[in-house]
């Protein structure tokens, strides 16, 4: 279902910048790490704060 949800809001903001849409689902990657376990809920968290900057020079490194 949250697979779901996400694909459709990542289709429905076509129009939408990559950082804007980057930064909606790592909102909803923080949200799903709230109910994590406590044990997992650091790392869950700590992966998903990222800023969209980091995210793409690391993307670019790869497609190079």
């Amino acid at each position: 279902m949250t697979k779901l949800f996400a694909v459709i809001v990542a289709l429905s903001v076509v129009g939408c910048s990559n950082k804007a849409v980057y930064d909606d689902l790592r909102r909803q990657q923080r949200e799903h790490c709230q109910r994590q376990v406590h044990a997992s809920r650091a790392e869950c968290i700590e992966h998903s704060n990222q800023d969209y900057e980091e995210y793409e020079r690391a993307r670019q490194e790869v497609l190079e």
